[in-house]
């Protein structure tokens, strides 16, 4: 076979009066070749008809599609099975693809147009994903629509959770100055939680939202999309005007490039429908006006706060203030902001990350850890620790570096000592330091596998309990030595 472009090449010479011959030569191809295609310049294989195993029962089945011509094809197959047909299921529909004569009536229905104010429609709309540094994230529009003026709003988010519908709906409402009487949804499960036939209940977080907001709920049917038609057809306006053609940085980018169509483009076009800009037609009347809401609308959680001093939220990691780890925190979440808050007080406030795995800090986090592990250098007991050599205090860094309570070890790992010895205490360091066990449960336990307590002689109780804790530094007997070394040179 040769391509379409070749073949009309072949014809062109030929009605400039080429003989086959010349034409052959001057493209290149077998002159058979170009007789075959200026006779015919379709030629293909003719192939003998093959006979199916459908063709004896074609009549019973035309039967069968005019009496019901909704049946399904395994009821059919059932049907010629008793007359003898023995074939798969595959090429029956096949057949009934191309031979069913029933097809869907399209229903005629009455439009519906609301009073000003009454009533508004809203609708999710997928979008594809949107690309960040190391991430992608799904991309949503939430379309709101004003029904009788046609005032259109749309928000894009990456998630369809209950929260994210409730700040979405509240900044349509701000958008338009005030609520409506009515809201229409259809049936996701973040406003109908469960419905049959006409009865319909509706999500309670979604009512507890609307009931201050004076908003009554109602859910269309299911498979009845003309029942809000008007947002259905924004969603298709939004795709194919707003979406085409446009490069976007982030959600934040989307976001000003829609609010800049909706300004620009959106509500101030004469709408096919009212033959009014929507605009205009919205300034006809008023809304009912927002009341003073005290409603947190931010997606909220209760979460830990790491050793790394950060807790994990929404696939990446925000910092805390260091003394917070190990309590747990309340997160609150918006599109562009993450705030923690700790017993009711701000303790933090992040921009927004949508990448994946990346630690979000605030620098003064930071120069708190630095002056907590400075201050931690100071203690008495890490004094003590860091005096018994090298291998103590190499060991005391990989503690911190390894996120361990410091001076709940040190105080534990000082008691060993008093118990077995510095030389057993120093041998046990090492060990650890070599496999990386970094604790005081493992300096524990290879001491009670490879060493035995020294005689333990108490000290003394004193009455003031702050005398008894009292640590002093390991002495080092090379010291004494020198001293001892001097006075005797002097003496001589």
């Amino acid at each position: 076979m040769i391509d379409r472009e070749t073949v009309f090449e072949i014809y062109r010479l030929h009605y400039l009066g080429f003989s086959i011959k010349k034409i052959s030569e001057t493209i290149r191809l077998d002159w058979k070749t170009v007789a075959k295609y200026l006779d015919n310049p379709h030629p293909g294989k003719i192939r003998a008809e093959r006979k199916s195993k459908l063709d004896p029962f074609k009549d019973k089945i035309s039967e069968l599609l005019e009496i019901d011509p909704k049946v399904s094809a395994m009821v059919i197959k059932q049907k010629i099975e008793e007359l003898g047909y023995n074939g798969g299921i595959t090429i029956l529909k096949d057949h009934l693809r191309t031979v069913r004569k029933f097809r869907k009536e399209k229903d005629a229905f009455i439009r519906f147009e609301s009073m000003p104010g009454k009533q508004m429609q809203i609708d999710w709309g997928h979008f594809g994903s949107l690309g960040y540094e190391k991430a992608q994230r799904k991309l949503y529009c939430l379309s709101v629509i004003e029904c009788y003026s046609r005032m259109l709003f749309i928000e894009f988010v990456h998630s369809q959770n209950q929260s994210t519908l409730h700040q979405a709906l509240f900044n349509s409402f701000k958008f338009f100055n005030g609520t409506p009487e009515e809201l229409v949804v259809d049936n996701m499960l973040t406003a109908v939680t469960e419905r049959k036939g006409k009865l319909v209940r509706f999500n309670d977080k979604f009512l507890d939202f609307l009931r201050p907001l004076r908003i009554t709920p109602y859910a269309c049917n299911v498979r009845a999309p003309h029942e809000k038609g008007k947002v259905e057809n924004s969603i298709k306006y939004v795709r194919y005007n707003f979406w085409p053609l446009r490069k976007f940085s982030d959600i934040g980018d989307v976001r000003l490039q829609s609010r800049h169509w909706l300004d620009n483009v959106a509500n101030v076009r004469k709408h096919q429908t009212t033959n009014e800009r929507p605009v205009d037609r919205f300034a006809k009347f008023k809304l009912t006006p927002l009341p003073e809401c005290t409603q947190d609308f931010r997606e909220t959680c209760t979460l830990r706060v790491y050793k790394d001093f950060a807790v994990r939220f929404d696939c990446n990691t925000y910092t805390a203030p260091p003394w917070l780890v190990g309590k747990y925190v309340n997160l609150k979440a918006d599109h562009a902001t993450v705030t923690l808050y700790h017993q009711d007080k701000k303790v933090a406030n992040h921009a927004r990350s949508y990448e994946r795995k990346k630690r979000v800090e605030l620098p003064s986090h930071k120069e708190q850890v630095k002056k907590l592990q400075s201050r931690l250098w100071l203690d008495q007991d890490i004094s003590a620790w860091s005096s018994l050599g090298s291998e103590a205090v190499e060991y005391l860094n990989a503690l911190v570096k390894a996120k361990q309570p410091v001076k709940r070890n040190v105080e534990r790992m000082l008691k060993l000592k008093d118990e077995y010895g510095v030389e057993s205490i120093i041998f046990a360091v090492r060990k650890a330091i070599k496999y990386k066990a970094y604790g005081a449960d493992y300096i524990e336990n290879i001491l009670n596998q490879e060493m035995t307590p020294i005689r333990y002689h108490p000290p003394v109780k004193l009455k003031d309990d702050a005398l008894n804790r009292i640590r002093l530094d390991q002495p080092s007997l090379a010291e004494y030595d020198t001293y001892i070394l001097k006075k005797g040179k002097t003496n001589a």
